[in-house]
């Protein structure tokens, strides 16, 4: 059955089944864990950063991945491979974007394939389906974990409203993309049902094509008086034509966008279903329970490389040989919340308990074969990772008074991880290690227009299966641990918000290339520090213009320990900088946005030069500073009708959005025009 079918099956089977519901309005809001919550009053409980790309937001945008629409957020730096962010490359606060160091969530659901067997790139949700993004740094974060050193970033997904729109873009490159949303309500609106279909395809900037198909259905349905039950079924296939080769330098200066690996192949498939139930025990109580499921495969074909032929052709040369690095995980996790106001110590009490246990396997193949072969051959390394990890939490916000409030919290994590190499003999390998993560947060309103916000919290990172067991031998590491601090003050009316955060992260246990034991591949063996500034503005001005801006500022990101140093993060530059014009007049709304990405390093040793040859491994060198402008317009016809457009890069700017082995070019100039139907 193909997945459009299977969508609209489920989508009459639930319909049907919300029919029968009793009377309880669900109003197209089905439960889920928020990591912020609606409105500006939801900001200003966080004792941390925060930010939010609101629908309007992305409405006008019109962002082409995840990436496209965070690289706008305070404190995020985006290392581009291609324009449709097929995996995910996002740094926080100086944290490299070539690692993974921060949580990220669909709807408070983990959507790394895993978090501690690895590998955090391998899925990178897709922007068709989402409603808004949150980001959240700080102590707040704490509620959340692992990996959350950096931050949390929760996409938040669409639930159709009721009836059927339909809306459609076409653009450089061949790109062409159509989106279906449908929902209905029960007569009484104790029910809901929904789906949003993505059809997406594009010959790609430099080549690099890629087949996108998404589908996510929603289904909500009220259990009495008190209770909503909510279920979403997502499915996700793109195959896309990247690899990890990039230009050579010399090809990158006389402006060649050529893909420089024509037949490498990553084929990415996602499933994955969500139940969450929601109960108001009585006016001071409320428990949550999110139990998920995932499933998804990752099969990358890359070619074997002439080395020779390939520095005397000044670009990749291929031999008849590949390996498939393919891979499959599957997760089935359990988190619950139970919520608590009440009256003690003489002020108001607001806590929140939670319980998280999830375990994920990995099934890890090595195929070895030709060109004729038709991506069949000798499976050479198969290996099999798994682990089991268990998350108490509890937190409690004591309101002193109107105006301050103090939130200390303490979570702890523990976990197993095992690997089994079946081309080995079997040979078992294991780990295990538990965390305890005390952190508190504060906020005090010192008038109407500014809050005062601050905290400090343990959060860690642990090492992956990847890792810890690397050359299948338990390589004896300790978590990835930071010791975070900030302060901030924050404001916000009708007409104007700001917000200014400094921050430290003393970064501890760093994993990097075993050197001072043979028999090791890894070690901890680095100790970083990040501090830095995190500014915020915007303000609407009579006649319907807008300004927002944000400047970020990392002076400190260095190694403190270890062979590196006193060199700089890899892929964390010292300023970033977002500038949107806006105007609005009638149904008219246009951004001119402006963004800017500093000088970066591509690797830990702070190489300056690029290679010129076909250098195996992890390329380095020094990437220049870039500036790049995007015009985005929106127009609201009426209620039926609305059409949009963007020219993307407008000033054409080239530069070098990564290296690893190559030059991965930033996207070049672009255009786009859309509409959308509701009918």
């Amino acid at each position: 059955m193909s997945t459009q079918k299977l969508a609209l099956k489920t989508l009459f089977v639930s319909m049907a089944a919300i029919m029968a519901t009793p009377a309880y309005p669900v109003e197209n809001s089905l439960p889920r864990i928020d990591v912020v919550g609606e409105g500006y009053a939801a900001v200003a409980k966080q004792p941390g950063s925060v930010t939010v790309i609101t629908k309007e937001d992305l409405q006008l945008q019109q962002p082409l991945s995840t990436e496209d629409a965070l690289r706008r957020v305070p404190g995020i730096n985006i290392k581009t491979e291609e324009e449709s962010a097929v995996v995910a490359n996002i740094g926080m606060r100086g944290l490299s974007s070539a690692e993974q160091k921060s949580l990220i969530l669909e709807d408070g659901v983990p959507v790394a394939p895993g978090l501690f067997i690895g590998n955090g790139r391998y899925y990178n949700p897709r922007i068709q389906r989402m409603e808004s993004i949150e980001v959240v740094k700080g102590a707040a974060s704490l509620r959340y974990g692992p990996s959350t050193i950096g931050g949390v970033i929760n996409y938040k997904t669409k639930t159709p409203d009721d009836g059927v729109s339909l809306s459609g873009r076409v653009g450089s490159h061949n790109m062409k993309e159509i989106t279906l949303e449908a929902g209905g309500s029960s007569p009484s609106g104790d029910g809901f049902a929904g789906v949003v279909i993505t059809k997406a395809q594009s010959d790609g900037f430099m080549d690099k094509s890629y087949d996108m198909e998404d589908v996510m259905i929603k289904a909500g349905m009220a259990m009495g008086d008190n209770q909503i039950l909510g279920f979403k079924f997502s499915h996700n296939a793109n195959d896309a034509n990247i690899s990890y080769r990039g230009l050579m330098l010399d090809d990158f200066k006389t402006g060649k966008t050529y893909n420089p690996a024509p037949d490498d192949w990553y084929l990415q498939e996602r499933k994955a279903f969500d139940i969450n139930h929601e109960i108001q025990l009585n006016d001071n109580a409320k428990l949550r329970t999110l139990v998920y499921w995932s499933d998804v495969s990752r099969d990358y074909w890359r070619y074997d490389v002439d080395t020779v032929a390939s520095n005397a052709a000044g670009r990749w040369v291929y031999e008849d040989t590949l390996t498939g690095n393919n891979r499959s995980f599957e997760r089935i996790g359990l988190d619950t919340r139970l919520n608590l106001d009440f009256n003690a110590f003489g002020m108001q009490n607001e806590s929140e308990f939670g319980l998280r246990v999830f375990t994920e396997e990995s099934n890890d193949t090595r195929i070895r074969a030709t060109r004729d072969q038709d991506r069949t051959g000798v499976n050479d390394r198969h290996r099999q990772d798994s682990a089991v990890s268990y998350a108490v939490y509890g937190q409690n916000k004591f309101m002193i008074n109107d105006k301050l409030a103090i939130t200390p919290g303490l979570r702890v994590e523990s976990y197993e991880q095992k690997r089994i190499v079946l081309t080995d003999n079997n040979k078992t390998t294991s780990t295990s290690n538990t965390e305890v993560l005390p952190g508190v947060g504060a906020t005090y309103q010192l008038n109407p227009m500014a809050q005062v916000y601050g905290g400090m919290y343990q959060a860690f990172s642990p090492a992956e299966n990847g890792t810890s067991l690397t050359g299948d031998v338990d390589q004896k590491l300790e978590a990835e641990r930071s010791t975070n601090i900030e302060v901030g003050v924050r404001g916000a009316n009708n007409q104007m918000y700001y917000e200014l955060t400094a921050f430290q992260m003393d970064f501890s246990n760093q994993v990097v290339d075993g050197n001072s034991n043979p028999l090791l591949d890894k070690e901890n063996a680095g100790k970083t520090l990040h501090q830095g500034l995190e500014a915020a503005f915007g303000i609407e001005l009579d006649g319907g213009v807008s300004i927002d801006t944000n400047l970020t500022y990392i002076p400190t990101s260095k190694f403190e320990a270890g062979d590196d140093k006193g060199n700089r993060i890899s892929y964390s530059p010292e300023i970033m900088a977002n500038l949107i014009l806006g105007y609005k007049t009638g149904g008219l709304k246009t951004g001119l946005v402006m963004h800017h990405t500093g000088a970066q390093y591509g690797d830990s040793a702070n190489t300056k030069d690029i290679p010129t040859d076909a250098a195996g491994g992890i390329w380095g060198g020094k990437l220049d500073a870039y500036t790049t402008m995007d015009l985005n317009a929106h127009y609201t016809v009426n209620k039926q009708l609305s059409v949009f457009g963007a020219v993307k890069n407008l000033t054409d700017e080239r530069y070098i959005a990564g290296l690893r082995q190559g030059i991965y070019v930033g996207p070049e100039r672009s255009f786009e025009l859309g509409a959308k139907v509701k009918f």
